[in-house]
């Protein structure tokens, strides 16, 4: 009798294949927390080339945490997904701190994604709970894509916190980032406050200060 397999097994396949419905072509809205203050602070549309930093789940870079040619940004389709997932230590929208900004742009083209929050991981090898996996599996398997497509702008994924979707750029993406985003304001900003602080309390259950 075999021994049962993994759900997700920490070394991906070198084989990788996908479907053609697995690869999208999308332009959507993108919404970005990011901190303008204190260490390591980058400008909103400049991918992290350091890592892999071990809280983040589809890092590109190979192990250990270094500097690096490949870089990685990582975004949500909806501001709610972004707040949850920039604050989802605490659970507290921390508004003042580093100096959040609320930043959202439309890629100047088309983005070539592939697609997580469907059957692809299944057919792999692996299994949707992908998404959820131990965060260095998922490193493994981010940094397997990206050597078996390197065209790749980077990847659709759901939110392990809202469900929602989050998009994950890699190299290839710079090309479709624009000059100037569609909407930036601080998150302490009295209007953009309002708005994170319903979105907080009602949607997700987390505080704000």
């Amino acid at each position: 009798m075999n021994p049962p397999r993994p759900k997700v097994p920490r070394t991906p396949p070198t084989d990788l294949v996908h479907e053609p419905g697995d690869i999208l072509s999308v332009q959507p809205l993108l919404w970005r927390i990011h901190r303008t203050q204190g260490s390591h602070v980058l400008p909103w549309n400049q991918l992290r080339t350091f890592g892999p930093i071990p809280t983040m789940r589809y890092e590109p870079q190979p192990e250990p945490a270094a500097p690096s040619i490949e870089g990685g940004l990582y975004t949500a389709t909806s501001l709610a997904t972004a707040l949850a997932e920039t604050f989802q230590a605490t659970r507290i929208v921390d508004s003042r701190s580093f100096g959040p900004r609320v930043t959202a742009w439309t890629p100047t083209r088309a983005l070539c994604l592939l697609d997580l929050t469907g059957g692809w991981a299944l057919r792999n090898g692996a299994a949707f709970a992908l998404a959820t996996a131990p965060k260095s599996t998922c490193r493994a398997w981010a940094r397997q894509i990206r050597a078996t497509w390197p065209d790749l702008d980077g990847l659709r994924t759901p939110s392990t916190m809202t469900g929602g979707t989050s998009v994950v750029l890699w190299n290839p993406a710079r090309t479709s980032l624009p000059a100037a985003p569609d909407f930036s304001r601080p998150l302490a900003e009295p209007t953009v406050h309002a708005t994170a602080s319903r979105i907080a309390g009602q949607e997700l259950g987390y505080r704000i200060i």
